[in-house]
């Protein structure tokens, strides 16, 4: 991967992975997207408080990555919707494993969940 024209190291995995998926962004984008194909507005209305600005950019990195598919429909008004690729979709169960670890062993983080 590339960050300012650099080629980023890492000193293991996880570190490249959240390199990849981290922030605040990215890994909810995949999660709201799972096994839909939402457009960009559904997606900025689950994802509360983000701009369409800053969606777009984690939406760009994340179809850079190979994590996420854009489809523009060749209608009149245009459409475009999101999916995920088999390595976007290999994301899920690993998601969902932390959900369950945050409920079992983190309630009180749990409790902070909107």
């Amino acid at each position: 991967m590339k960050r300012n024209g650099e080629i980023c190291k890492y000193h293991c995995e996880i570190e490249a992975g959240f390199a990849i998926i981290g922030g605040k962004w990215k890994a909810r984008i995949i999660w709201h997207i799972g096994n839909e194909k939402p457009r960009f507005n559904a997606l900025k209305e689950a994802l509360v408080n983000v701009s369409p600005r800053m969606l777009a950019k984690q939406l760009r990195e994340l179809e850079r990555d190979g994590l996420v598919i854009r489809t523009l429909h060749p209608e009149i008004p245009p459409r475009v919707d999101y999916h995920l690729t088999d390595a976007g979709k290999a994301l899920i169960p690993i998601f969902e494993t932390i959900s369950t670890w945050i409920t079992e062993y983190c309630p009180e983080a749990a409790d902070r969940i909107e």
